[in-house]
């Protein structure tokens, strides 16, 4: 069964993707372009937005927008890391429970729906408190929080291709149950899983934010939450030390929203709006 044709992107999909284009930009070639150390500690204390330091600097003499740009590696790495792991997952259990069915269903339910009800954030202090901080660790609690929505989505679909007259033709031709899952259904059943992967990484993003505004996440490495954190004992004084961290969350946390609205507009062919 080919898979569906997908609709074009609305434009503010496509906005949202030159958006994310231009942040990976930046991080991938302001970097090479600043020569020494950019993170050095320097006499320009909390020195407000000028040609020099378009962003100000903060109270150890750094450059603030060269602060964003090596906190948005780690925004990024984090969101995707989290986004792939919760994709892999939530469609491989939603898949066994939507073609399988029976006991196999009823405990992929049951077990989406207790994550549900956790409370997502207080759940992620917690595991992250006790589990010790690190970037990987926090993408991977992230993933174990996430893969829920994903897996219901996904088992809803594979439970109406399931139903179709072309898998019961495949049945009769001798195609294997596992086969027809793996090359008939799960390719046709991943639409919704793209604008799921983008929304996630929305919320990755603004999760580790606040886990790195309470001290959760890696310590050793400059994070848009930490550097909101640094900035709130100078919330008057130095305005611009959360202005611009806070607006960097926003936008991307903004445009993944978008791409994820584009994408279910794209991949939903029962989606109208």
């Amino acid at each position: 069964m080919p898979i569906a044709r997908a609709k074009a992107l609305k434009w503010p999909a496509l906005a949202s993707i030159g958006i994310i284009g231009f942040l990976l930009l930046l991080t991938l070639i302001v970097p090479q372009l600043l020569s020494g150390d950019p993170l050095a500690l320097t006499d320009d204390i909390l020195q407000p937005p000028s040609a020099r330091h378009w962003f100000g600097t903060d109270d150890l003499g750094r450059d603030v927008l060269v602060e964003i740009i090596y906190g948005t590696r780690v925004s990024f790495l984090i969101g995707c890391a989290a986004a792939l792991a919760t994709a892999v997952a939530g469609t491989g259990i939603g898949s066994l429970g939507g073609f399988f069915g029976g006991i196999t269903d009823t405990v992929v339910t049951r077990l989406a729906e207790f994550f549900q009800v956790m409370p997502t954030f207080i759940l992620a202090v917690v595991i992250v408190a006790l589990a010790g901080p690190g970037l990987l660790r926090v993408a991977a609690v992230i993933a174990l929080l996430s893969w829920p929505q994903t897996a219901r989505v996904v088992r809803g679909e594979v439970l109406r291709l399931s139903r179709l007259d072309f898998v019961d033709a495949l049945r009769c031709v001798g195609i294997t149950e596992w086969r027809i899952l793996t090359f008939e259904i799960i390719p046709n059943a991943v639409g919704p899983v793209f604008a799921l992967s983008a929304l996630i990484v929305g919320n990755a993003i603004l999760l580790e934010a606040s886990l790195s505004f309470l001290g959760l996440s890696d310590p050793s490495v400059i994070s848009w939450g930490r550097l909101l954190s640094a900035g709130q004992r100078f919330l008057f004084s130095a305005w611009w030390l959360s202005l611009f961290p806070g607006l960097a969350i926003l936008i991307t946390v903004l445009a993944f929203n978008l791409l994820a609205d584009g994408l279910r507009d794209m991949f939903d062919p029962r989606h109208t709006g």
